[in-house]
């Protein structure tokens, strides 16, 4: 194997797991569950039925990630944050696997107690703070906190937030922002090995 999985973790049928990814204490990784190379899950983590993870993510402690939840290259999932996947959610009416999809673009980071309602995307590199609750889609490089969450402002790929309209961060990417939008205008090829100093 060129993944590890700790010994007290569960593996069921037809479960792919990348190249050095690490699987740590007490998970259980549900059939037809996809999970990319180099990714780290936490303790008590637990993969639903055919989720599929991307490369390079990162899962805290203590989360589940449903059917109906994808995970792009490179997200965080703090502590205890929290994934859905049925809107109207009822014992006497079950949903019967009529998931909603939920979408966490890469790059994207998401704080500790957080809940992500389903049928949401999360944009490309946004930030959600500990104990907000996301009810809409996110865009790309916002900055979200509160019940339900609210764009407070925007971040960088490097996670510095930014705020001019045409912007330079510290790392070196440019960025031009509108009242709704952020969008990356130039990536300096120095700023990854800037952010890593």
């Amino acid at each position: 194997m060129s993944y590890f999985v700790h010994e007290s973790s569960y593996l069921d049928d037809d479960v792919e797991i990348g190249d050095g990814s690490k699987v740590w204490h007490f998970c259980h990784i549900q059939q037809g569950a996809r999970i990319g190379k180099n990714c780290t899950l936490g303790q008590n983590v637990n993969i639903g039925n055919n989720v599929h993870i991307g490369n390079g993510v990162r899962i805290q402690n203590n989360v589940s990630v449903y059917e109906g939840v994808i995970l792009e290259d490179n997200v965080f999932c703090g502590p205890s944050c929290v994934f859905t996947n049925v809107l109207i959610p009822r014992t006497q009416y079950p949903a019967h696997q009529r998931y909603s999809r939920t979408l966490v673009r890469e790059g994207a980071s998401l704080g500790a107690n957080c809940t992500i309602v389903c049928g949401n995307d999360v944009g490309r590199h946004a930030m959600i703070a500990a104990g907000a609750v996301v009810t809409h889609n996110v865009p790309d490089y916002a900055l979200m906190a509160g019940v339900p969450a609210q764009r407070i402002g925007w971040v960088c790929a490097c996670g510095s937030h930014i705020s001019k309209q045409h912007t330079t961060c510290k790392c070196g990417r440019r960025y031009m922002i509108t009242s709704d939008r952020c969008e990356l205008i130039a990536d300096n090829p120095l700023s990854d090995i800037i952010g890593q100093q």
